[in-house]
């Protein structure tokens, strides 16, 4: 059976461009999942790239249908924004390994709905100093910068990524993203560790 693998951080911690990096990755062929969103789409964004961006008419759609595989919602200074997978032909573990970007939160759910064996969390680590410095200069760039929402989300993410939170859902392991292609290196030697159904090295643990 093959797996999912959750790469998980707080904003800004570097997740996303690690996630384009593990994704181009030939050797380990991951696939992505696109999940769904309710908010606003950003410049830098494209619909069905990093996200399908709908309405809450389309998400209460595909919940009635019992298509929806994890829903997190977030009350935004925009209003409530919604994040969620949905069962549309994306995942098959019978024939690929997959790559998201998701919390502890939608971990738990995947992990609930396909089997704790299956589903591999990735927590990314950074400084909280470094993390808003990043936040910044990236919501500089956007066309109408949403800095009461990047402050929302910054704070947002105490909660969301608590010690409590990764205790919860049993999530140890911490990938230090301090120098970005350490940081890769480390999560590419679990990754292939896991495919090859082995335990990951512990001197990382």
């Amino acid at each position: 059976m093959s797996k999912i693998f959750i790469l998980m951080g707080k904003s800004a911690s570097g997740k996303d461009t690690i996630y384009k990096k593990l994704l181009e990755h030939k050797g380990l062929d991951l696939k992505k999942v696109v999940i769904y969103t309710t908010r606003p789409k950003r410049v830098s964004e494209t619909d069905g790239v990093e996200y399908y961006f709908v309405d809450e008419d389309r998400l209460n759609k595909l919940k009635a249908e019992g298509k929806v595989i994890e829903h997190r919602s977030y009350n935004t200074v925009h209003g409530i924004w919604h994040y969620f997978t949905v069962d549309d032909g994306q995942i098959d573990l019978s024939r690929n390994n997959y790559l998201m970007l998701g919390t502890p939160e939608s971990y738990g759910q995947i992990r609930n709905h396909f089997g704790r064996e299956n589903v591999i969390p990735i927590y990314i680590e950074v400084d909280d100093g470094m993390r808003l410095m990043r936040a910044v200069k990236r919501e500089r760039a956007q066309k109408e910068p949403r800095y009461a929402e990047l402050c929302r989300r910054f704070l947002a993410d105490e909660e969301d990524f608590s010690e409590e939170k990764l205790k919860e859902y049993g999530i140890t392991k911490r990938y230090a993203n301090i120098v970005l292609n350490k940081c890769i290196r480390e999560i590419l030697r679990d990754i292939k560790a896991y495919m090859a159904g082995k335990e990951p090295s512990a001197d990382l643990q």
